[in-house]
């Protein structure tokens, strides 16, 4: 089992920015890859963007490219997304998850979900 706790939520002004964190623990060691994904009220969870373990593959979303980061910090076993220019579009509940498949698999390829950190954007 992979455990995985998101923090970094908040308010904040568009155009600002705010950085989210996944702390995992647990049996890491059989995760591929690490996504970000989001779920806006009355909308479908999407991928926001993904990292390979290795950190050798990443994916981005085109309505984040530019402007979120994925990266990942092996030794700490944590994951980030950094947001920068956020719009009041990007208003959702943030997931992190993790899985042994293919990085941009979707919500079913994605065995471990955190239980999400809410991100709002006021205009």
């Amino acid at each position: 089992q992979v455990q995985l706790v998101e923090s970094g939520g908040g308010l904040v002004q568009a155009g600002g920015s705010l950085r989210l964190s996944c702390a995992a623990s647990g049996r890491t060691f059989t995760v591929y890859a690490w996504g970000w994904f989001r779920q806006a009220p009355g909308k479908e969870r999407e991928l926001v963007a993904a990292i390979t373990s290795s950190g050798g593959s990443t994916y981005s979303a085109e309505f984040v490219k530019g402007r979120f980061t994925i990266s990942r910090d092996n030794a700490k076993n944590t994951v980030f997304l950094q947001m920068n220019s956020l719009q009041p579009e990007d208003t959702a509940v943030y997931y992190c998850a993790a899985t042994n498949g293919y990085l941009r698999g979707g919500v079913r390829k994605y065995t471990y979900w955190g239980q999400g950190t809410q991100v709002t954007v006021s205009s």
